[in-house]
């Protein structure tokens, strides 16, 4: 009876010992991913670049009242002027156009960088097609 005791307690221990290092591999892992999410997320922030570098490609933009700067990137993403709208947000909030986008209508190049589509957005760049 007591060997048997002994044998339970010790399959108790090893599993335990077991799982833990489970754990410790799965949190060791999920801290990994975190952190090159976090390193790629903010290197697209601040490594701002151009969708199709060169002459690109000339697309019409059209931006409604009262839209969000998430749903501009949105539309700005779908048109493939960038490539990410949660990135655009961030780049909107951290640059010295932020809360000057304009509506209207737009005609803005694949070959610009964010920057210069928010510049185009705010009207401070002359490559706007402002609508009546």
């Amino acid at each position: 009876m007591k060997e048997q005791k002994k044998e339970s307690r010790a399959s108790v221990f090893l599993a335990g010992g077991f799982f833990r290092i489970l754990l410790y591999i799965f949190v060791i892992v999920l801290i990994i991913w975190i952190g090159k999410s976090t390193f790629s997320f903010g290197y697209d922030v601040f490594n701002q670049k151009a969708m199709s570098p060169g002459n690109g490609k000339e697309v019409t933009v059209e931006i409604k009242e009262g839209a969000s700067v998430y749903e501009i990137g949105k539309a700005l993403e779908r048109k493939n002027l960038i490539e990410d709208a949660k990135v655009f947000v961030v780049q909107e909030k951290l640059s010295r156009y932020r809360g000057k986008i304009k509506p209207g209508s737009y005609v803005v190049s694949t070959a610009y960088t964010p920057d210069r589509i928010l510049a185009v957005l705010s009207g401070e760049d002359s490559q706007e097609e402002e609508t009546p």
